[in-house]
């Protein structure tokens, strides 16, 4: 409710200052993208010798070879896939730039690969191999929802909520959208990164309320 008086305007140094601060935010979410594309972009190049040396392979990881269940996230069919998942990481960098910091991130993307991996090992001996980022990126959908449900208007927080859901759905019932073209794309990742990803949202959404309360008792 407004008390009637207006708000002093701000002076030129605290414009400048408020715009140097989401500026700062910008560059900082820019290198993170870009650090991530280029890592992806040069576990590229390695060909087709590194793709299978890199790539999850359910045979060689219960052999002993566990490097796979991480790397085999970072890397892609060719340059198609890589493209779509790199287009994919920067619509993730638009959306929610703002919503978590890079440790929250990191988070978000270690639960992704566990429970990508996990059910993989355990409960999806059909998949063979596996190469992607994907899943990682379904995860961080989901995180952003969690967050979007806390901090943005409803409309979109339910919309974006019924966009993931129902893309897991249909790659559930039919299989994978058109939007993938010909690739051989594994839909059982994104519904298991996209579980990751809520948990781990959820996690950070709990810590983020018990520091407010800790903070208003103080």
């Amino acid at each position: 409710m407004s008390d009637g008086l207006s708000r002093p305007a701000l002076s030129f140094s605290q414009r400048l200052l408020r715009w140097m601060s989401k500026a700062k935010r910008w560059v900082s979410t820019g290198q993170g993208v870009g650090l991530l594309w280029l890592g992806l972009v040069l576990l590229s190049l390695s060909g087709d010798s590194g793709r299978l040396w890199l790539r999850y392979e359910r045979a060689l990881v219960l052999q002993g070879e566990y490097w796979r269940l991480l790397t085999a996230h970072l890397v892609h069919l060719d340059t198609h896939h890589l493209l779509l998942n790199a287009a994919g990481v920067a619509l993730i960098a638009v959306l929610f730039k703002d919503d978590y910091s890079w440790r929250g991130w990191l988070l978000i993307a270690l639960f992704s690969i566990l429970a990508i991996d996990v059910a993989f090992v355990f409960w999806e001996p059909q998949i063979l191999w596996y190469v992607g980022l994907s899943g990682v990126l379904h995860g961080a959908l989901a995180a952003g929802v969690v967050s979007w449900w806390q901090y943005q208007q409803k409309r979109l927080s339910l919309g974006l909520s019924l966009l993931l859901v129902g893309k897991l759905v249909w790659e559930y019932r039919y299989g994978p959208t058109l939007a993938t073209g010909d690739l051989p794309v594994v839909v059982e990742a994104h519904r298991y990164g996209a579980l990751g990803g809520l948990a781990a949202g959820l996690i950070l959404w709990l810590q983020a309320h018990r520091q407010v309360a800790v903070k208003s008792r103080i």
